[in-house]
């Protein structure tokens, strides 16, 4: 069978046929211990919860919803819903209950995958406001003992159930296999959206098993490679990183014992592919700065003196010069001396490739990890392109743009500088939205809503979201993300918001990371109760005041920010104001904070604001602060 007619669960076959019992598949962390699962463990898993499915009434076409952390079920449970013949659908684990309710109704899902007890706890509130749901089958039943719902049945039982209809019918499996087809919808990936309503994009086995094949092409990947799957499922890149392409090479995928434990399992198995949004990068390389400032003397010297030289390096590497020997010399020393140590620490020492997606990264984050010599490589792209399609190539990163098109994938700009993709990964439609469908797939033609640039070596710049390219009212032109990607740059931003649109200068709203400002106000033995009074102190304001004003040296004049205010609280999805993978939903953030940008752009210093703040288990409290208005000095 050739690699265009392939589909996931045929990849599966072929790996437990080729591998079997003698190489790892999927390791899980649980207890303290790695648990690992071989690729004919990996098959048997899949097919008796495919064949319990199966017995429950389970048909061609049905779909299946999934919420929970990345576990190995959450793998069985989309190839065995594909086996069968339909899609498996994405619920991000932290989702409202009415974003749940709206995928499960808008996605016609019949069963939905509980990872644990409070992922259970929402589908049974919801059980009168999604009633198309027939079964909700728990993977983790901790807590549940007393629970006696019908709708509720376990993981392992319809697997039990499962194992006895292949005892009964040992070929019935693999002929469900050979029925699945490369035009398959496999998945409805619901998109994160900074607006709207989500919209159901339908992903084909061809489309997954084509971004899989084209992402190998360029980054070859090795059957002994090592992958950490944390980022969710509901998000098409971790599906691109995280399922298909480790189903077409077969290296093994491990999932880390909890979020908490993520950094930590990452250097226990020092993976040779790691994918990680900015925020997870712009961590570490603040979790970096940090550690340096607290270390003893010794150690704020040696880095001091070698990161320049890993910088000289990276200018070497970005502009394609070959380094003299001595420049060598020295960066050996000190990879020895720094680099090594830093690397280890991270769990980044045995990587081969390591991706940044889901919204730009900044370029001072990209060269610091350069000079660290690890090769970040922007993978750009959307749910409706199954990911990333477009992406450096290791020995041709460069920092004012996302790479180049994936082989056998052609883009263009239109003429109003719209990106188009066209290719095997370009996804059916949405579903159930043909209107919308037929707005977005034009001539084969996927239009991304996105302003971009393709130069003349073929590499794409990305400006930003056409919606969101602004004009200040003298008819000046900017993009707020690139302002705001430099401005998290600094390790005491957390997130940044620009505006400007029609207003004669720029301005920010600014969230501090409150644990770097925690330390350093507590270096400097500055009390604090609350986020909200860290971040309306009066020192915290000239300290960020500081970053600003070192950000503007790096913008051109019209792209410099000359009023800011620091949010009293920190930016979230929970509160809409961020999509799931952390892009800023502007429009609501914008009206939301009305009251804060009008007075950026009026004669006041400060101003009285009344908000609500909700805590994580939706308990809250309304909140009086004074916010003040600060201007950026030259």
């Amino acid at each position: 069978m050739s690699d265009q007619n392939l589909t996931l669960p045929a990849l599966l076959k072929r790996n437990a046929e080729r591998y079997g019992a003698k190489r790892v598949a999927i390791r899980e962390k649980e207890f303290g211990i790695w648990q690992s699962v071989t690729w004919q463990g990996y098959y048997e898993n899949v097919r008796d919860f495919a064949l319990g499915l199966h017995q429950l009434g389970f048909k061609r076409g049905n779909n299946l919803a999934y919420a929970g952390d990345n576990r190995p079920q959450g793998l069985y449970a989309e190839l065995a819903v594909q086996v069968l013949g339909g899609a498996i659908v994405g619920i991000y684990p932290d989702s409202h209950l009415e974003q749940v309710a709206y995928i499960i109704n808008h996605s016609d899902s019949i069963f939905l995958v509980a990872g644990d007890q409070e992922q259970a706890d929402k589908v049974l509130e919801l059980k009168s406001t999604c009633p198309g749901v027939k079964k909700v089958i728990v993977d983790d039943p901790k807590g549940m003992r007393h629970y006696d719902d019908p709708i509720l049945a376990f993981f392992k039982d319809i697997q039990k159930a499962g194992r006895r209809v292949a005892d009964m019918q040992p070929d019935l499996f693999d002929e469900m296999i050979a029925k699945v087809s490369p035009d398959d919808v496999g998945m409805i990936n619901y998109t994160s959206g900074t607006t709207g309503l989500p919209k159901g994009s339908m992903i084909t086995q061809k489309n997954m098993v084509a971004v899989a094949r084209l992402q190998d092409a360029v980054d070859s990947a090795k059957d002994n490679f090592e992958y950490v799957s944390f980022l969710p499922f509901a998000w098409i890149g971790e599906q691109q990183f995280g399922v298909y392409w480790p189903l077409y090479k077969a290296f093994a995928v491990n999932f880390p014992e909890k979020v908490e434990t993520v950094q930590e399992n990452i250097r226990e198995i020092g993976p040779h592919i790691l994918l990680a949004p900015p925020r997870i990068w712009e961590k570490i390389c603040s979790d970096i700065q940090v550690k340096i400032q607290e270390a003893v003397w010794i150690k704020r010297y040696v880095y001091k003196f070698f990161l320049p030289v890993g910088y000289r390096m990276a200018d070497d590497t970005l502009e394609k010069r070959k380094p003299s020997a001595g420049r060598r010399l020295l960066n050996w020393i000190a990879y020895v001396m720094l680099f090594r140590s830093l690397n280890n620490f991270f769990g980044l020492t045995r990587l081969r490739h390591a991706y940044t997606g889901g919204a730009p990264l900044g370029p001072e984050i990209f060269k610091m990890f350069l000079a660290l010599g690890v090769k970040i490589k922007q993978a750009y792209g959307a749910t409706e392109t199954t990911a990333a399609t477009i992406t450096h190539r290791t020995d041709d990163i460069r920092l004012d743009t996302v790479g180049v098109p994936l082989p056998e994938i052609e883009v263009k700009t239109t003429d109003t500088g719209e990106l188009l993709t066209k290719g095997d990964t370009v996804f059916k439609g949405y579903y159930k939205n043909p209107e919308a469908t037929a707005n977005t797939i034009i001539d084969g033609w996927f239009h991304s809503g996105d302003a971009a640039i393709i130069d003349d070596d073929g590499h794409v710049v990305i400006i930003d979201r056409m919606a969101d390219v602004m004009k200040l009212s003298d008819g000046s032109r900017f993009s707020p993300q690139l302002i705001e990607n430099k401005l998290k740059f600094s390790p005491f931003i957390m997130d940044a918001v620009v505006i400007g649109q029609e207003k004669p200068y720029i301005a920010a709203m600014i969230s501090v990371d409150a644990g770097n400002v925690g330390k350093w106000a507590e270096n400097k033995q500055l009390a604090y109760t609350t986020f909200t009074d860290l971040s309306q102190k009066e020192e915290i304001y000239d300290l960020i005041a500081k970053e600003v004003a070192q950000t503007n040296h790096s913008l051109p004049k019209v792209a410099k920010v000359r009023r800011f205010v620091l949010l009293y609280k920190e930016l979230d999805a929970d509160d809409e104001e961020l999509t799931r993978t952390r892009k800023v939903r502007r429009k609501f953030v914008v009206e939301r904070y009305k009251e804060l940008i009008e007075a950026l752009y009026g004669d006041k210093e400060e101003i009285d604001i009344e908000a609500d703040i909700r805590y994580k288990d939706g308990k809250g409290y309304r909140m009086k602060t004074r916010v003040m208005i600060k201007p950026v000095m030259p």
